[in-house]
């Protein structure tokens, strides 16, 4: 147990300090402070000695030097049972601190904020404030530093039970969680920056050093399998993004659903229109889009729907009670997502207890920079966010399509872009028909589509997220009612696959622009 007899006590957030300060003068604790801590805490009646008193030395710099004295780093750093280190104390006439309790300047608050100029997210770049919480860290065995406000309540329960004592697990805890804090504000100091400069062409597009810090929003009963842990994390400053999602019912979401929602929510945002995206397994296995909620939903529904049992549902916009009612009937679901909940939908939805509803208010698209993990390492790329310049599509056949395929055509597009690649996707108007996802060759993606649509008297559009290297493709797009295709194009059997489509009278258009997605 380690006795608190002296504290220093510094704050850009106070909330919850007077409970604390008071405790420790309960125990008889001198509180050392600066600034407008000290003056809060005189405000409330606690005896606090000002830092530039007690150093004898005053803050210069607008404040920026304050704490960066040896009267307070040498009071944190000295090993108590080190009988040099107590003598040179002893000779400089320092004492001891045996309490720190820092937390730091509001960067990433004010480095988000519209408008902002550099000079004033400098300024909010803390010096003292990490140097302390690091001294009183690297001495954690004599020394308790407090960076959470969270930790109050607890460290006034020990306080208490022990009279005035911490435990030397508690400090550890403490001095560990201080290490984690300062490196995420420090990667959050470096992203800025690295991000600022880039902008102004000072740095390059990626980073030599990559610096990532996220913070555990809950621990997860398990990961894909039952045999894997899992949590789910925030990114640091994040204020965008499905992070932001409002669970209103239902069971406590695992790691698969997290995964598959947002890739249903990643699809939902490419319409304009009200649309609905179904997912199972990370793939849609049903996208529609209309003029009515109501009936975007049950044609997604309808595009396979042995696969959208137990599937993710996201939709656009706010859910109506017709919408609710279909999704009622339309069998086991594991969550549903929208842009909000009218009452009446939620009260019908409260039959369904263990449906998991979450509520999705910011639906802008987010151009996070993509990072996958390899053994050992990460891959790191730009969001794909390139979208089609009607303008630039070319018809490459004799047949050219009609006003309402190409709607057709940019729809199917839009869907093959979010699925699982080799990917082909049939669409009849503005809903998909047949999904061929994850598919080895391109030819069993068109033929899994296939077999995945009903028949189609009037035709139906095709997308293809890469080019087709051979014309058999063509052949099975043909057997499967196709009348319009898209596609990249550049394939060295171009001529061939144009000529094939001509054969079968399929309007052929061609992007330039490949969407694979691993």
């Amino acid at each position: 147990m380690v006795k608190i007899k002296r504290a220093l006590i510094s704050l850009s957030d106070k909330a919850g300090i007077i409970e604390l300060a008071k405790e420790l003068r309960n125990f008889g604790v001198e509180i050392i402070s600066t600034g407008g801590t000290a003056k809060l805490l005189l405000e409330n009646n606690i005896a606090v000695t000002e830092v530039s008193a007690y150093t004898g030395f005053p803050e210069i710099l607008d404040g920026r030097v304050k704490t960066l004295h040896p009267k307070i780093h040498a009071g944190l750093l000295a090993l108590r049972d080190n009988p040099e280190h107590l003598r040179k104390l002893n000779e400089q006439n320092i004492g001891l601190i045996d309490m720190v309790v820092v937390n730091l300047y509001p960067f990433e608050k004010t480095a988000r904020r519209p408008g902002v100029n550099i000079s004033e997210v400098m300024e909010n770049i803390d010096i003292g404030g990490p140097a302390m919480l690091r001294s009183a860290a690297k001495n954690y065995q004599s020394v308790a530093v407090i960076c959470n406000p969270q930790r109050y309540p607890q460290v006034i329960a020990q306080l208490k039970k022990n009279n005035g004592c911490l435990s030397e697990d508690l400090m550890c805890q403490l001095g560990i969680e201080v290490y984690g804090h300062t490196s995420k504000y420090d990667a959050a100091i470096y992203n800025y920056l690295s991000g600022h400069f880039k902008a102004n062409k000072l740095t390059e597009d990626f980073p030599r050093e990559l610096v990532l810090a996220f913070e555990k929003i809950q621990d997860l009963r398990y990961g894909e399998n039952p045999h894997q842990e899992a949590a789910f994390y925030k990114e640091k400053g994040a204020c965008a993004g499905l992070i932001n999602f409002k669970q209103i019912q239902g069971k406590e979401l695992s790691f698969n659903n997290i995964l598959d929602l947002n890739s249903a929510v990643e699809l939902a945002k490419e319409f304009q229109n009200p649309a609905a995206v179904i997912v199972k397994h990370n793939n849609p296995c049903g996208v529609a889009e209309d003029k009515e909620l109501s009936k975007a939903y049950f044609s997604a529904w309808k595009t396979d729907k042995l696969s959208a049992f137990g599937g993710i549902v996201a939709l656009n916009r706010r859910m109506d009670l017709k919408t609710a009612k279909l999704i009622i009937k339309s069998g086991f679901l594991e969550c549903v997502i929208a842009a909000g909940f009218d009452p009446e939908a939620r009260e019908l939805f409260k039959e369904k207890k263990n449906l998991r509803l979450l509520e999705l208010r910011d639906w802008s698209v987010v151009n996070d920079l993509q990072m996958k993990r390899v053994t050992g390492g990460m891959l790191l790329e730009t969001p794909d966010l390139l979208t089609l310049d009607t303008h630039n599509l070319k018809v490459v056949t004799k047949k050219k399509p009609s006003k309402a395929q190409m709607q057709s055509l940019i729809f199917a597009w839009k869907v093959a872009k979010h699925v699982k690649s080799n990917a082909i996707v049939l669409a009849s108007g503005t809903s998909a028909v047949g999904i061929g996802a994850g598919q080895m060759s391109r030819v069993d993606a068109v033929m899994l589509a296939k077999t995945k649509s009903p028949k189609l008297k009037s035709g139906c559009c095709l997308a293809s997220d890469a080019f087709f290297p051979k014309a058999d493709a063509i052949s099975w797009a043909h057997k499967a009612g196709a009348k319009a295709i898209i596609q990249p194009g550049g394939s060295i059997a171009d001529q061939e696959i144009i000529a094939a489509c001509d054969k079968y009278k399929i309007a052929m258009v061609t992007t330039g622009i490949r969407h694979f997605k691993h």
